[in-house]
């Protein structure tokens, strides 16, 4: 299955978490950003993985967390269509 595949088919496991999500919890999971120790190791995996310098248990830990920051970020996309809508309502 390509990236793109994989995506949708999180974007269709995800449809009935963010169909339940009001706006109140929209707006926390937009504002959801990760801790500076997680942000610090990501970018120290992505620079070795640029370098090809990357173990295989490495790989294994930078693709997990490309995994779920892509899960994140579709759930924040969901998030402020609803926020969107919410908006247009008033």
């Amino acid at each position: 299955m390509t990236a793109n595949g994989h995506g949708r088919v999180i974007e269709r496991i995800l449809d009935p978490v963010s169909s339940a999500l009001n706006e109140e919890a929209a707006r926390k999971l937009v504002g959801l950003k990760t801790d500076r120790k997680l942000q610090a190791r990501v970018a120290k995996l992505a620079r070795k993985c640029n370098d090809g310098e990357l173990t295989q248990k490495e790989r294994a830990e930078y693709e997990f967390y490309v995994m779920a920051g892509e899960f994140v970020a579709i759930l924040q996309a969901k998030a402020r269509v609803i926020l969107n809508r919410s908006r247009q309502k008033v």
